[in-house]
């Protein structure tokens, strides 16, 4: 099955022992991208947030290298590849169990300033990884994101029983 990008809105709750849970919907899609159990993660260039993708992104990256190099050549700009290179490449490859489960490392967790749950957003080559505080904060080109990220965790409240939302 050729891999299709990765789209929709899912929360998870933060679980025990630090561990988080990659939503059916993503989980599928990494699974098809990584060909197995491999989520990719990596802090946000620019977003408060995180950003997950699985293995097959690696092609992805080099290509992408290639072409800031050959802009920056022609456009008469320095370019170093070996530091773009680490910024690109320094995503986290982490395994995840049947469920879904896989655990943070705390670094991840400060960088995207994670605490009690993850809102995923599908993105096309990646999907984002969020503190609802942090994407409350994102301005109105987020709108959507926010109002799903809102319903998702007021979902997610009721059925633990913390009340149903604001």
């Amino acid at each position: 099955m050729q891999f299709g990008g990765y789209s929709g809105q899912a929360y998870s709750p933060a679980g025990d022992k630090g561990r988080f849970v990659l939503p059916p919907l993503f989980r599928k899609a990494v699974k098809e991208s990584s060909d197995g159990r491999i989520l990719c993660l990596m802090k946000h260039p620019t977003w408060n947030c995180l950003v997950g993708f699985g293995l097959s992104r690696k092609e992805e990256l080099e290509a992408q290298l290639d072409r800031e190099e050959e802009i920056a050549v022609r456009v008469g700009k320095d370019f170093d590849r070996d530091t773009r290179a680490s910024q690109l490449f320094g995503f986290i490859e982490m395994p995840f169990d049947d469920s879904g489960r896989f655990v943070m490392p705390e670094h991840l967790r400060a960088l995207g300033k994670i605490e009690d749950g993850l809102y995923f957003q599908g993105g096309g080559r990646f999907f984002t990884l969020w503190n609802p505080d942090q994407l409350a904060e994102m301005g109105d080109d987020w709108a959507s994101a926010k109002a799903a990220c809102e319903s998702l965790l007021a979902d997610a409240k009721a059925k633990s029983g913390k009340g149903g939302g604001k």
